[in-house]
């Protein structure tokens, strides 16, 4: 085998080996969904599609809060689901210091919305929401992510 034939092949092998440590076969949806610069309007409703098929397994259903410090708050008051579920949740602690992930001058929170959650029919299914705040135009915030991920790989069983 020529140097150029084994680089190649050892690329290849290096790519194969990390797109299959990337795959997360605990996942089943991620989708972010930006805000306008100019601020999020209180009346803009966040919506994500996605689709379920094993319905005999728990799931666990995070939101990703990302802002900037621009966001004037501590917390947050999402309205989920036509308003039939109201959350709240802390982006900073007591001090005023960020909770989550910070990089490229944006704070990543993951809130978790459900617990061992369990569909009810397999299929496509829709969550929407929208800030709950008093403010009409929330500044700060650029976006939301959803995740759906299987609750029994997050407790170490499969």
């Amino acid at each position: 085998m020529t140097t150029g034939a084994m680089k190649t092949k050892t690329i290849l092998l290096l790519l194969s080996s990390v797109l299959l440590a990337a795959c997360d076969t605990a996942t089943v949806y991620t989708g972010f969904r930006p805000t306008p610069e100019n601020g999020w309007d209180k009346d803009s409703v966040l919506t994500w599609s996605f689709a379920v098929s094993d319905t005999a397994v728990p799931y666990d259903i995070l939101l990703h809060i990302r802002h900037t410090e621009r966001y004037q708050y501590q917390n947050m008051w999402l309205f989920l689901n036509g308003d039939r579920d109201t959350i709240e949740f802390y982006l900073a602690d007591d001090r005023g210091l960020w909770l989550g992930n910070r990089g490229n001058g944006t704070v990543s929170m993951p809130v978790l919305y459900e617990h061992d959650y369990r569909f009810a029919h397999p299929g496509m299914h829709t969550l929407s929401l929208r800030h709950g705040m008093r403010q009409e135009q929330l500044r700060g915030v650029t976006g939301v992510g959803l995740e759906i991920r299987k609750s029994e790989y997050r407790h170490g069983k499969e």
